[in-house]
């Protein structure tokens, strides 16, 4: 596969001017790899057009009859761009606490409208982040030390909960977390809490977001392994000069360790956003979906969902999607421009 690995389309080359070899090669390749063609065209790129043109359609599904299809153009995305479930601000603590001796406690008569999902979504990324970041490189950073006893138990161990399947964990962190019977909030009134005041995790809208960040943390062993992976690329020669001028070991991380691993970091910051706006399988476990406590966790792709699944109107949910995969797009692209000022590539020339 030589000649194929070499060869390049430009301008002058033409597939007549190839050897006969080097065609047969072409031809061989392609044999090879038509079934990921195939199946990228038939479950990635016909979909992305089927999703696109349902946007400008009108198909809903009511009680299992399908309307007449009609083209509305952009009447789903000026819908879209009215729609409080996604643009909603979320209210203030004040407007749905009320305060009972010196406590702040939830009070029941008020009415609030839930926060708009796109909202929640932004909200939650605030919380998980930072932790999905600073966490696991912290995690990497102590299983690169060449002292500790036991460092490869230690990978392992922070490693299986990864292999897991995520709604066995979710149902086990459920559990664990449940308010009345989870074991967690039973140490802590052994340790003296009242019980009215141990936290009602998932059932708390101040403490939906840390018990789904808590979750959250048990899975970050894949990306404590491409931190450490990165860790392990950084030539020792670099530690060598910097301790030989007598730099402190945080100086050692800013000016050697960060700028050498930053493509690393680059790469999970990517994924944690694209993550975090596809979030979806804890909140409809957790809380079945119902974007309970107040609406906190209605997230975004919980609600596109619904929209599909549920109220079956699948010309606005192809709109949502595509208005998904347009923030995204938006949000990533910002990122890689952003990236020139603090992603350092070794060997790049700048």
């Amino acid at each position: 596969m030589e000649h194929l690995a070499n060869f390049r389309f430009r301008k002058g080359v033409s597939l007549q001017k190839m050897t006969p070899g080097a065609r047969r090669e072409m031809r061989q390749g392609l044999l090879f790899i038509s079934p990921w063609i195939i199946g990228f065209l038939a479950f990635t790129v016909i979909p992305m057009i089927a999703t696109l043109i349902f946007s400008f359609l009108n198909i809903k599904i009511t009680d299992g009859v399908t309307n007449p299809v009609a083209w509305v153009g952009l009447d789903n995305y000026r819908t879209l761009f009215k729609d409080n479930q996604v643009w909603d601000l979320p209210e203030l603590r004040a407007t749905w606490t009320q305060e009972i001796e010196g406590e702040k406690v939830f009070n029941p008569q008020v009415k609030m409208s839930p926060p708009g999902s796109l909202w929640v979504t932004i909200i939650f990324g605030l919380y998980a982040l930072p932790v999905g970041i600073i966490v696991p490189l912290v995690l990497a950073l102590l299983m690169n030390n060449k002292n500790l006893i036991g460092r490869n138990i230690f990978r392992s161990l922070f490693y299986m909960p990864y292999i897991i399947p995520f709604v066995a964990a979710v149902f086990l962190w459920g559990g664990m977390l449940n308010p009345e019977t989870g074991w967690i909030n039973r140490a802590l009134m052994l340790l003296g809490v009242p019980k009215a005041s141990v936290p009602q995790w998932a059932n708390d809208v101040f403490w939906v977001y840390p018990t789904y960040v808590i979750m959250g943390i048990w899975g970050i062993g894949n990306a404590m392994l491409i931190m450490l992976a990165g860790l392990q690329n950084v030539p020792t020669e670099l530690y060598d000069a910097a301790k030989v001028d007598g730099a402190s070991y945080w100086q050692s991380f800013w000016k050697v360790t960060f700028p050498m691993i930053s493509p690393v970091i680059f790469y999970n910051l990517i994924l944690s956003i694209v993550g975090l706006f596809q979030y979806f399988l804890v909140p409809l476990v957790v809380n079945q979906g119902t974007g309970r406590p107040a609406g906190a966790t209605n997230f975004y792709n919980l609600y596109l969902y619904k929209t599909f699944f549920l109220y079956q109107n699948m010309s606005y949910g192809s709109t949502l999607a595509c208005v998904l995969f347009l923030v995204i797009l938006f949000v990533t692209v910002i990122l890689f421009a952003t990236a020139k000022k603090w992603v350092y590539y070794a060997g790049e020339s700048r």
